[in-house]
């Protein structure tokens, strides 16, 4: 047999591992969303529930692989290269969609990823067996499982818009109930409200994490489903005695036990179910292997042996399982990959709507926004204002909600949970399958505009990112099938010479999308160190801000004026890019930071406050301006337009000249925190606008001589009168920068 089968036996080895980490990473959103977003306990806390959750699932997992094995296509029809092409083909597509996914912080569903590419890349390889192979038979349907394929596919799409409906019912339901100051309510409703869910979470253990598991467990989980309503009554009563008992007598939150209680059987699931999906196609390459070297070894030709005996259920061996735990284990504890995925749901589901909104407006979500709100207005109409006013009371935002800066509270985490979890096993009973990652997410989504979290400050921006999501979750499909599909059929075409080139290109997008994931962390992590910087020495911040940007803005327009007189594009190109990024800068400040920053400071630092927003829009208006003139400035010289004139060029540096000396002048000042020559550089600055005026007229002449032409022209107009507004732009600033210097030295006087 040939050893290059073991080399891609090992090769299916070191793809499973990755992908578990990235596919973990993915999917701990699943378990984690909702007590990280509650911050129902300490993280090692959570993370350690989460580990023995996982744990038990794969101890309790009898590890049927039967999806990646004859789930979407019949292996009789297919020779043993034929499917381990395929195995290396959805294993290598897997591992880099799943980790770009990732990368940006975007949940898909390992489910969908894996049945997707295994039917692209098995469509693919029968087709080339069909063209290339005499006496293949040419029916395409006789290769595909199509109609197990359409089930799961439709089962998947419909879990979508169940879970959001399902979410939103149980939410609003629940918020009547209890309200946000919840704490009196729930006093005397706690235990039974309990009870329903910790129900609700063992209906989910049994028929999701129990379904498939050894023969001992076997033997209860077919009593159970014997005596379904005598176990949940028992549970019911049982549970709801012991929360009682719990809350009344010992003190304790029964909420934060249900949410934990619902983390445990969560991650129990996944790892009994989902572990399909990262080892799965591993496991099967290893049998197919196996199953040819024993046909080998009898004397027999591994090109033709068909491997229908892939369709055999195999159990994979419990050593196998408690490895890929202990992985899933250490990628849920150390994959910073996993907390950006989570971070995600959570920023989209917080009940405050100040602060940093990841997405932005589109006009799908605008039209989304803007239909609901009149249909919202046409239902109040014909209410009666009593059920207006009563339920407005009920859903009364409260300061006590949100403990310890939660993104929500404890009651919308266990319905997430208990509701998650309802949908899961009730699809597990009726032997669906779905996505859990679509309907943990939905779910959340349906809670919290149930909970009135997407308010008209937000709603725009939370249905902007949930639409990325669902389309990210279409472009899962298709990027999935299309890739596996192309992968295959390279490596059928070219073998192991491709094989190793899209190996190597692997290793290479794992390392690209580490490097871009560790930008945009440490990005996010500055913001949020800028905005405590703020809070704390604000006066220092901004002086430092303003110094930073003068400096700044004074180099690159000089010599934006330089490159544009030596006609150079790419030093034109150069520029323009770090004017963007000053710019970019100013812009997140200005949207993002100003009202967190804000809402930190102390109240009596209302002066302090209106000079930081002042501050915030003069550097952001001077920046665009800026902008403007290196973008105008490369384009028109990229285009090949004719170039300055000498007189132009001439008017051009002495209009930089004098700028350069009045920004030097103003960042001593700020360096300095001496405004003693602020008079004679606003003379020096009027003298400058005298300039302006003179370099228009100038042009005008120009004009009229016909020794410019229109975009020659409009060029300089631009530069000119850009450079105006930085210098209105600027003194503003330094007029609020002294006047604000001159209060607080006069509020020490009077300290001291």
């Amino acid at each position: 047999m040939e050893s290059i089968y073991l080399i891609i036996v090992l090769v299916l080895v070191g793809l499973a591992v990755v992908d578990l980490f990235v596919g973990v990473a993915n999917d701990a959103n699943n378990f984690l969303s909702s007590p990280f977003g509650s911050k129902v306990a300490k993280k090692w806390i959570v993370l350690a529930v989460a580990s023995v959750g996982l744990l038990a699932g794969t101890l309790t997992s009898n590890g049927l692989m039967e999806i990646a094995r004859s789930g979407v296509f019949h292996p009789g029809m297919f020779t043993f290269n034929d499917v381990m092409m395929i195995f290396v083909a959805v294993m290598i597509c897997d591992v880099i969609m799943l980790d770009m996914f990732n990368t940006f912080g975007m949940q898909t569903s390992t489910t969908v990823s894996l049945i997707f590419e295994l039917l692209g890349a098995a469509i693919m390889v029968a087709l080339y067996k069909i063209w290339t192979e005499p006496g293949a038979v040419s029916d395409l349907s006789q290769y595909i499982n199509s109609a197990r394929a359409m089930t799961l596919i439709s089962a998947i799409l419909a879990s979508v818009v169940v879970a959001l409906i399902c979410g939103s019912i149980v939410m609003f339901i629940s918020r009547m109930l209890f309200t946000f100051s919840f704490k009196k309510t729930f006093r005397r409703l706690g235990a039974v409200y309990a009870g329903l869910c910790l129900t609700a979470i063992a209906y989910f253990a049994v028929f999701k994490g129990l379904k498939y598991s050894t023969d001992i467990l076997q033997e209860a989980y077919q009593w159970i489903s014997a005596n379904l309503q005598t176990f949940l009554l028992t549970c019911f009563v049982g549970f709801t005695i012991l929360m009682a008992i719990l809350q009344l007598v010992f003190k304790i939150n029964i909420l934060r036990i249900i949410v934990l209680s619902g983390t445990f059987a969560l991650a129990m699931a996944f790892a009994g179910s989902d572990l399909v999906n990262f080892i799965g196609v591993t496991m099967a390459g290893i049998d197919s292997y196996q199953m040819a070297s024993a046909h080998a070894a009898a004397g027999g030709n591994i090109d033709t042996l068909l491997m229908s005996d892939l369709a055999k259920p195999v159990v994979v061996q419990p050593v196998y399982l408690l490895l890929a735990g202990g992985l899933m284990i250490l990628a849920i504890w150390f994959s910073k990959k996993a907390r950006t995925v989570t971070d995600t749901e959570i920023n989209l589901a917080r009940q405050d709507e100040g602060g940093y909104e990841r997405f932005g407006s589109t006009p799908s979500s605008r039209a989304i926004v803007s239909n609901v709100r009149r249909l919202s207005k046409r239902i109040t109409a014909i209410t009666p204002g009593s059920v207006q006013r009563f339920v407005d009371k009920r859903f009364e935002p409260s300061k006590e909600a949100l403990e310890n800066k939660a993104s929500f509270d404890l009651i919308r985490a266990t319905v997430n949970i208990t509701v998650s979890a309802l949908l899961i096993s009730t699809a597990t009973s009726m032997k669906l399958t779905l996505s859990t990652s679509y309907v943990t997410f939905m779910v959340a989504m349906g809670t919290s505009l149930a909970d009135r979290a997407w308010g008209r400050e937000s709603a725009v921006y939370r249905v902007t990112g949930v639409l990325a999501m669902i389309s990210g979750w279409f472009l899962t499909a298709i990027i999935a099938f299309s890739a596996a599909a192309i992968v295959s059929f390279l490596l059928m075409w070219g073998g192991k010479i491709v094989m190793a080139a899209l190996l190597l290109l692997c290793v290479f997008m794992l390392v690209k999308t580490s490097a871009l994931h560790k930008k945009r962390a440490q990005k996010k992590q500055q913001m949020e160190a800028e905005i405590d910087v703020y809070k704390t020495g604000i006066i220092e911040k901004c002086n430092a801000d303003v110094h930073y940007v003068f400096k700044q803005m004074s180099r690159i327009y000089s010599e934006t004026l330089q490159g544009l007189a030596t006609e150079n594009p790419k030093q034109l190109k150069n520029l323009y890019k770090e004017a963007r990024t000053l710019y970019e800068n100013e812009k997140r400040k200005r949207e993002h930071e100003m009202m967190p920053t804000l809402i930190k400071l102390q109240e009596d630092a209302v002066n302090t406050g209106h000079y930081y927003v002042q501050m915030l829009s003069y550097l952001y208006e001077i920046s665009k301006s800026l902008l403007f003139i290196t973008r105008v400035s490369s384009e028109y010289i990229d285009n090949n337009h004719t170039g300055l004139c000498e007189q132009q060029a001439s008017d051009l540096e002495k209009l930089n000249r004098e700028v350069s000396e009045v920004y030097e002048s103003l960042a001593n000042m700020l360096r300095t925190s001496d405004y003693s020559d602020f008079e004679n550089v606003l003379a020096r600055r009027d003298a400058i606008f005298d300039l302006f005026v003179e370099n228009i007229k100038a042009q005008i002449k120009r004009v009229k001589s016909k020794e410019s032409s229109t975009r020659n022209s409009m060029l300089f107009i631009d530069i000119v009168n850009e450079t105006k507004t930085m210098l209105l732009q600027s003194r503003n600033m330094m007029r609020a920068q002294r006047l604000f210097m001159g209060i607080e030295e006069h509020k020490e006087s009077i300290k001291s």
